[in-house]
Formats: structure tokens, sequence, C-alpha cells
């Protein structure tokens, strides 16, 4: 089956692959076996795909993180989780989509999970408002998180947002406050937290799923407090310049965990976790659990503690 191909640097995969399409059809209309040279082709793509995906600058990392085929906080919940009962509303607003979240089970245990989520066709995205939640999608994550703290269960955020939604409406209701009191609330929250960065991480609108005990990254997702773009357009007034942006930004995974501000990366199977989501969902799964194993040992006073620390020791620094 071809593989729907999207990013620029992707193209001389898409043309291979249209080339082996192409070999079967001949191959089925004439009655000739192909398969020699199909084989070649799929050596040939297998091989191109990993000189491209492991030289991939941080810009073209951040083009695989909004893939448009990349999995979403709802694949991961049929995939990986089992006995998902998703829970709606604030008890303030309204329901917000751009967020999900509700009691599942992961290895047999009981996990509160809560994530972006994203559209896939327009329709579903002007459901969704693109993973840009607005303050009632955070009220709501709080609530779902506070009631996971009061059966001492794990929680586990997805994240993969462009930023938090910055309309009229969502200032009007105190967007700034409800990030800010997510971010507080979750530095003191009795209960193992796990956040993940599934695709992008942009902003406060990440940051209030993401004070965890443990933060973990997808290899070719992003974490930042601005996209490249963004940060061109403020630095240089021209946005075009989001190359340059996304180097100085070190928004990659490698960049952050060297800076010690994520805790683990989850590889991806080569081509991106859009290539082979079943392959990303097992990876997500397997250090779920060893990483909720551990925590589960800890004493909740601990965790508490131990996180404060963890967040209170970044950005500093020691003269030479």
């Amino acid at each position: 089956m071809a593989i729907a191909y999207a990013l620029d640097f992707e193209k001389p995969l898409a043309e291979l692959e249209r080339q082996i399409e192409e070999l079967r059809r001949i191959g089925d209309e004439r009655g000739i076996d192909v398969n020699g040279e199909i084989g070649t082709l799929e050596d040939k793509l297998a091989i191109r795909r990993g000189e491209i995906y492991r030289s991939l600058t941080p810009m073209q990392r951040v083009q695989v993180a909004r893939h448009p085929r990349r999995p979403y906080t709802l694949d991961y919940l049929s995939s990986i989780f089992t006995d998902f009962i998703e829970l709606h509303g604030d008890r303030l607003f309204r329901d917000d989509p751009a967020i999900v979240g509700g009691w599942a089970r992961l290895n047999r245990q009981s996990v509160m999970v809560i994530g972006h989520q994203k559209g896939r066709d327009t329709k579903e995205n002007i459901k969704r408002n693109f993973g840009m939640a607005h303050p009632e999608g955070y009220r709501k994550a709080l609530r779902l998180m506070q009631a996971a703290t009061r059966f001492h269960a794990p929680i586990i955020t997805l994240i993969d947002t462009p930023g938090a939604y910055p309309g009229l409406g969502a200032e009007e209701r105190g967007q700034s406050e409800a990030l800010a009191r997510n971010i507080l609330e979750m530095s003191a929250l009795a209960t193992p937290i796990v956040s993940v960065v599934i695709g992008e991480g942009g902003s406060g609108g990440a940051l209030a799923l993401g004070v965890a005990d443990r933060v973990l990254m997808f290899e070719n997702s992003v974490y930042s407090v601005i996209s490249p773009e963004g940060c061109a357009t403020i630095l240089w007034k021209d946005a075009t310049q989001r190359e340059r942006a996304a180097d100085a930004l070190k928004l990659t995974a490698d960049d952050l965990i060297r800076l010690g501000l994520v805790d683990e990366i989850i590889p991806e199977p080569l081509g991106g976790a859009h290539f082979d989501p079943d392959a990303a969902g097992e990876f997500l799964r397997a250090a779920l659990i060893k990483t909720v194993n551990e925590l589960n040992k800890v004493r909740p006073e601990k965790l508490v503690r131990r996180r404060h620390d963890k967040y209170a020791a970044m950005g500093s620094y020691a003269d030479a």
C-alpha cells in the first residue's frame, strides 16, 4: 500500500513509492513477474528513508511533529490503552473537544489519561479547534487530574498542541489564569504524573499539561515556548526565517534532553510515527508501563518534593 507523503523532504520517497506501485500495476495487468525489480526498489526506498530521517534539521522535525497522519491522543487511547471512558465538561462553562480525557487501563492498571486532540480533516479540525484548547479545556483537565488524585491513580498526559487558543472569548474567560492554575496545581498533586510530547508541544498550552514527575518526548516531537514561525516574525519581522528560528529555539528532543528539560526520548519507527503508528504505539506503551511502575514505588509526599526540586532547578547556573 502506498504511503501518502506530505512533506517536501519526503518527495524522493514519494517518487520511489510511485515507481513501486506502477511496477505492481504493470505486473498485474500483463502477468509479468516483477518481484525482483520491486524488491530492489523497496530496498532503495528503505535506505533512502533512513538517510533522510537520520539527518533531519530542527525545522524538518517540526514538520514531522505536525504531520497530518501522525497519531493523535485518541489513536493511542484506542491502540495501547483499554476500557477508556471519556469524561466531559469543566462543570463551569462547557466541554472543550480540543482536550479529551478519562479513565483507562494501562497493562491492567487504572490510569487517568488526558491529552490534546487535533482533527484529521477540516470539519474535525474546526470541532477540535486545531488542538488549541480554551480555558474550559484546561479546567476540565484539572478536574480529571484532581479526581485521579483522590483515587491515588497515575495521571498520563499526551501533549500535542500549537498552543492554547488566543481568541477573544478564551481571554475573556480567563485563559492565562487557567494555564497558571494547572501549572500550580500539577506541581502539588500527590499522585504519579507522566507527560509525553507526542507531536507539537507549544507554549503554555503544552506546559499546562506538562508539569510532571517524568516528561517523555517522541524522537520527532518538538517542545518550545513559541513556534519557529512566530519566533521569526518577532525577532526578524520575517516568518520565512523559520529555519533559523528553529535552530535557535533548541526545540528537538535531543536538545531538550541535553538541557535537562525532558527525561527520556521515545524512539519512533524509521520514517516517523506516521509511517508505522502501531510500532510507535508499542514504543509508547512500553515507556509508559516502565515509567508508571517506577513512580508507583515512590511515596506521594516524596513525589511532590522531587517534582518541586526538579522544576526549581531548571534554568539554574553557576559562575565558572
